[in-house]
């Protein structure tokens, strides 16, 4: 058996809006979700920006007292999920609920809640620590929060593998899908990371953007200037189903799930191939899965995430797998208008790659005033374009050496 696989909904919690709407029209907009850090205090941090997800209420989308008991990280991603099971017309008391998994990217999970109960033991001593913590803080709990809050049994797990958790999610669950295991997953990523000890740790290895001065201009991938990475948060979750799924709902589907190809650099923790060969290896495998040439690509969300040594490294890979053609595929990063979601960030991408098919528009890559001469691809800087997109790429590639790329390809009414 080998179901073909279709995204049907989408639902986004993201430092550009609270829902997936507003989150593309920002992003066509070409706005800056990064701003000065608002829930702590930076006095004596190098870097005092985020793109944080601003005006989020958790207790206008769910019960008070559920709400407390989760992580924020497990808060967009139940948002995010209510969004996207609507926008797919889909009911979960209409399904059998051992047919849905539920399956999630995360990088460090409830990291947040981690950090506050520690800085609580110091102070208070073990008795103030939160009884709630030890699940708070586990990486799968948004999707073990998830299955139990809209009563999906099929399989419930977390994938952890750095920026690339949610593009490997979604990954795993096309695969599910193609099995015949199950006819439908809620797959994605939620990263809810902006707290001290992230920032200082992050900023102490030089990653991060110290653009302090000028928040809306810091996040520059392939510029010359650019200076680091602004960590971001959020969630973006993908209704998927089999083709048996679709028709047996009547759903409507949005683009077809193509394509997944995932490889590890097994190079260095941090730093990329500096030659790109396991980003451009993987790029390869999506495209050979999803059985679609080089020349058949219209877009290429780039991981872009705006630090010196991946903007060039991706570069690289891009022109490794497309060779002549790399200098006319249109390519974006939309990490500098998000921010990095660091293990939400590919399914964030991934959506944007299923809206760009449906609008016919190449995101901007914002900022990108003055190209770095060793990025010199077509990047859609500043404003975006409006083109035909039939084929789209998702490149994700995590420390660790992880590099996962999705392919997503249009619909034609006549399939269904």
């Amino acid at each position: 058996m080998n179901q073909r696989a279709f995204v049907t909904g989408i639902g986004i919690v993201s430092p550009l809006g609270l829902d997936a709407p507003s989150t593309w029209e920002a992003a066509v907009a070409g706005r800056s979700g990064v701003g000065r850090i608002t829930s702590f205090d930076t006095t004596g941090f190098d870097t005092q920006i985020a793109a944080e997800v601003r005006g989020f209420d958790p207790f206008v989308y769910l019960d008070r007292k559920e709400a407390r008991r989760f992580d924020r990280f497990s808060q967009f991603a139940v948002v995010a999920t209510q969004e996207a099971i609507r926008h797919a017309g889909l009911n979960p008391a209409d399904v059998d609920p051992y047919s849905v998994a539920v399956l999630l990217g995360t990088g460090v999970g409830g990291t947040t809640s981690l950090a506050a109960q520690l800085d609580l033991l110091k102070v208070k001593g073990p008795g103030k620590v939160s009884p709630f913590l030890g699940v708070h803080m586990l990486s799968d709990m948004a999707s073990a929060i998830v299955s139990m809050h809209f009563g999906f049994k099929g399989l419930s797990c977390a994938l952890v593998s750095a920026c690339s958790s949610g593009a490997d999610a979604l990954g795993a669950a096309l695969r599910m899908i193609r099995s015949g295991e199950v006819d439908i997953v809620i797959s994605g990523g939620t990263e809810a990371a902006i707290c001290p000890l992230s920032v200082a740790s992050f900023g102490i290895m030089g990653a991060l953007s110290r653009r302090n001065d000028d928040p809306p201009a810091a996040s520059r991938p392939f510029d010359l200037h650019r200076d680091g990475f602004v960590i971001g948060e959020g969630a973006a979750i993908l209704v998927l189903e089999s083709e048996r799924s679709v028709k047996a709902r009547c759903a409507r589907p949005l683009v077809e799930f193509a394509g997944y190809g995932a490889t590890s650099d097994a190079y260095h923790v941090s730093a990329p191939d500096p030659e790109g060969s396991g980003a451009r290896r993987a790029v390869s495998r999506a495209l050979a899965d999803a059985r679609i040439q080089n020349v058949d690509v219209d877009y290429i969300n780039a991981h872009g995430t705006s630090t010196p040594l991946n903007d060039k490294t991706e570069t690289l890979a891009i022109k490794g797998v497309f060779e002549d053609y790399a200098r006319h595929v249109a390519i974006s990063s939309t990490k500098s208008m998000t921010g990095h979601l660091l293990g939400a960030a590919g399914a964030l991408e991934a959506a944007f790659c299923v809206q760009a098919v449906l609008a016919g528009t190449i995101p901007p890559t914002i900022n990108l005033s003055n190209p770095d001469p060793e990025c010199d691809l077509d990047y859609t800087p500043v404003t975006a374009r409006r083109h035909p997109v039939t084929v789209a790429v998702s490149n994700s590639f995590g420390f660790g050496g992880h590099n996962a790329v999705l392919v997503f390809r249009a619909v034609e009414g006549r399939e269904f």
